[in-house]
């Protein structure tokens, strides 16, 4: 089951209410702002802090 990209307009990072980005390689939906990524489970994004992983962008 993939990620349907439409609900990146509804949903919300729960800890800061800001945007989230989708990062379709890991399957995670990442909060820049506070530097987390909650997993996608099934198509399902699990929006919960205690289940986010610490992220950190990419070197270019």
């Amino acid at each position: 089951m993939s990620f349907d990209k439409k609900l990146l307009e509804i949903v919300a990072c729960p800890v800061c209410k800001g945007k989230l980005d989708y990062e379709k390689s890991s399957q995670r939906l990442i909060c820049k702002a506070d530097h987390l990524a909650y997993p996608i489970n099934d198509g399902i994004p699990v929006l919960l802090e205690n289940k986010a992983e610490r992220w950190q962008e990419a070197e270019s």
